[in-house]
């Protein structure tokens, strides 16, 4: 006679490399019926997707689990699930998803650094995990079309393919590019404006799917309005995605291909975008106000404008922000990338912030204030960072340290290298993503070594020991996935080679040497 598992045990027996291979063949399969044009493949691929006990776990797992704002609540007030509720939420997705009733929004405010505040809607956790689900259908269908020079909020890229693309198209070599200009693009509200029937036009969903999208952006936010007329909120799983199928086609507005003599191919007029933010860029014959027209034209059609007050030609020879960077091109023909005065700015603040915030221990805010430091060190890389080590507030903070009492001179030198750890930078040394390709195109040997090159010092080297694979799972380290190191023994102050490895996330949480060392020994 078996005894049935407990829910905590139940949910972690569940074979969850088994349900991610199954989840990413079928995610594949429609990208490649995309491809070739095969509708009718991709909608049925997207139904037997949409109907699958793995999808539907799976975005339970990543809602509840991995997500960074898995924690916070909506309407409902609910800021986790235990697994006995995510078990109760998959048995309700099973059945409900095709007549899914979205809840109103809660309403978040967080500050611009313009000094205004963006309103977030916030969805609930089941509503989060339904996003998700239609995520996984819709996403690939979506990769297959969207243009190479796209960047934001899309599986296997990011900034940082921005930023390597403008070096190598701005560098005074080849690229020639101090004769060049940059139009800086802002889009005025972009999530909040778009036109819902120019954005249900462009989706490819099966119908059930289709209006629950539908529901999704129409739903309103509690206290303020019932229903949405425009736009899709900023803070849902699927907003991010549902912008960029909008704009798909922005970056490559005026966009043309010349040949010369002996057929020499030269582009003229390219732009970068990253989700709603666009760089293009001009040569001495390109019209700007030419291009203008186009952009205006494109967006019209969205219910979007330009926002004006944002928005500028410079010459490459003259400094432009874009992405939290500064960049320009000296006299000399140089590229130089490095912290825009708004972010070198941002980091001084928060770290004054943490550091005064008498909620937390001196040592709970020191620890804090180093994962902020080494977060925006990460963020800056790739940038020449040899004028930017955050020196003078480095300095207040060790004097503010040393007037708490807590720490002689010595001490306190230690403990700021706490506060302010390095990190390696190498300027343009980015890794960019190929052309157009897509972690949905069942590259695994390139996708994976592709996303890891980016790692450096224990992990960069057990990654390559372990063949970019996680010793748990034995699946390969793929967009999207957060590599972890373990400490096999338990003990986080062992760092021999012998006692690390590297898992996926959500291998790691399910050590069993976490709860064992977490757990008190009676007295």
């Amino acid at each position: 006679m078996t005894t049935e598992l407990n829910p905590v045990d139940k949910w972690k027996s569940i074979p969850w490399r088994k349900l991610r291979k199954i989840v990413f063949r079928l995610q594949v399969r429609i990208f490649k019926a995309q491809k070739n044009g095969n509708a009718l493949l991709v909608r049925k691929l997207q139904k037997l997707l949409l109907s699958s006990k793995a999808a539907k776990l799976l975005a339970i797992r990543q809602v509840t689990q991995l997500n960074t704002g898995r924690k916070t609540a909506g309407v409902d007030g609910k800021k986790a699930l235990e697994p006995s509720e995510r078990l109760a939420l998959y048995e309700v997705l099973a059945k409900n998803w095709k007549q899914w009733k979205h809840q109103p929004l809660k309403r978040v405010y967080i500050p611009k650094a313009d000094g205004t505040k963006r309103g977030l809607g916030i969805p609930t956790i089941s509503d989060r995990a339904y996003q998700c689900l239609i995520k996984y259908a819709l996403e690939p269908a979506a990769e297959a079309i969207f243009n190479a020079r796209s960047y934001g909020f899309r599986p296997g890229r990011s900034c940082h393919d921005v930023q390597k693309l403008l070096f190598s198209n701005l560098n005074g070599g080849q690229a020639n590019g101090l004769s060049k200009r940059i139009l800086e693009l802002d889009i005025e509200k972009c999530f909040d404006k778009i036109d819902h029937k120019f954005l249900m036009q462009s989706i490819q969903l099966p119908k059930a799917a289709k209006q629950g999208v539908f529901r999704a952006i129409k739903a309103g936010v509690r206290g303020e309005f019932p229903s949405s007329e425009t736009g899709t909120p900023q803070g849902g799983v699927i907003s991010p995605l549902l912008a960029n199928i909008v704009l798909h086609g922005l970056e490559n507005v005026g966009y043309e291909v010349r040949y010369k003599a002996k057929g020499k191919q030269i582009d003229t007029i390219k732009g970068f975008r990253y989700a709603d933010d666009v760089v293009f860029l001009l040569k001495p014959e390109d019209s700007p106000e030419t291009l203008r027209q186009h952009i205006d034209t494109f967006l019209e059609t969205r219910g979007l404008k330009v926002k004006e007050a944002k928005t500028k030609i410079v010459h490459s020879t003259d400094s432009f922000d874009f992405l939290g960077w500064n960049f320009v091109i000296t006299p000399n023909g140089k590229f130089i990338s490095t912290p825009s005065q708004k972010a070198t700015s941002s980091i001084k603040t928060k770290v004054k912030e943490v550091m005064k915030d008498s909620r937390f221990t001196l040592e709970q805010r020191i620890d804090k204030c180093g994962a902020i430091v080494r977060g925006w060190r990460n963020y800056h890389r790739f940038c020449d960072m040899s004028q930017h080590n955050l020196w003078a507030i480095a300095y207040w903070t060790w004097k503010f340290i040393r007037k708490q009492g807590r720490y002689d001179r010595t001490q306190t030198n230690q403990v700021i290298h706490r506060a302010f750890p390095t990190v390696k930078w190498a300027a343009c040394r980015f890794n960019n993503v190929t052309g157009d390709k897509s972690p949905y195109d069942g590259d695994f040997v390139y996708w994976s070594k592709r996303e890891n090159v980016n790692y450096d010092g224990i992990t960069a080297r057990l990654l390559k020991k372990q063949n970019h694979k996680c010793t748990e799972c034995n699946l390969s380290f793929i967009y999207g996935d957060i590599a972890e190191l373990h400490h096999i023994d338990g003990n986080h102050d062992n760092w021999k080679p012998v006692n690390l490895e590297v898992l996926h996330r959500e291998c790691h949480q399910h050590q069993t040497i976490h709860g064992q060392v977490r757990v008190r020994t009676a007295g």
